[in-house]
């Protein structure tokens, strides 16, 4: 899994990057959770979605957001790491001109993020979502939300309870022409706690059903 370092709006960013052997491979990124809470690309959660993706013949990108691990700048409450996940976007499409997809996740912090994202950029053609805090950012942006794709939260999450992201999913499943596949881990709290298993699976499967429909 070789490093990379690219050019990002604050400075240079540090970032893992598994390149697919077919030439028009899709692209897939993976967004770490809070900076400032322990976050980094090599968060368990993030590490095991850059395999799954990989294991699925996606060229994956995993980074650090400014002011983490070796990445330039400093924590910038959402802006600035919105744009640093637009630069590394550019930088995988750059090294991939002939994708013919693209997909984000990302866990928390970083799920808010990806959402944005998916919002900017109508390449991006799948999302999963892992425990998007709903209570705690503003997700109204996701009007109209452009892309399919998986929400999974823990059933026991106390940082975001399951209530406000029922909210939101109820809000984005009243939207035509996309589908958003809601799924709970039983007993997972918001850091799938002794869950990780069961999450994977959950994500795994969504991926293979969708990979699936599109050949």
């Amino acid at each position: 899994m070789p490093e990379v370092i690219f050019a990002g709006p604050a400075g240079r960013l540090e970032g893992r990057y598994h390149p697919a052997k077919q030439k028009n491979a899709p692209i897939a990124m993976i967004l770490h959770p809070h900076p400032q809470f322990h976050g980094t690309m090599n968060h368990q959660i993030v590490y095991q979605c850059y395999y799954a993706f990989a294991h699925r013949g996606f060229s994956v990108l995993r980074f650090n957001f400014r002011g983490v691990g070796r990445s330039q700048g400093s924590f910038d409450h959402g802006t600035g790491e919105l744009s640093d996940a637009a630069a590394a976007l550019d930088w995988a499409q750059t090294i991939n001109p002939e994708a013919r997809a693209c997909w984000v996740a990302g866990f928390s912090f970083g799920a808010w993020i990806g959402m944005q994202l998916l919002m900017r950029r109508p390449e991006v053609e799948g999302f999963i979502s892992i425990a998007p805090p709903a209570n705690l950012y503003d997700f109204s942006f996701l009007a109209p939300c452009p892309s399919s794709g998986l929400i999974v939260h823990g059933e026991k999450d106390a940082v975001v309870p399951p209530k406000d992201v029922n909210t939101l999913v109820e809000k984005l499943k009243t939207q035509k022409g996309i589908v958003i596949d809601q799924q709970v881990i039983p007993g997972a709290n918001h850091f799938f706690d002794g869950k990780l298993e069961p999450l994977m699976e959950t994500i795994t499967a969504y991926l293979d059903m969708r990979l699936a429909n599109v050949r």
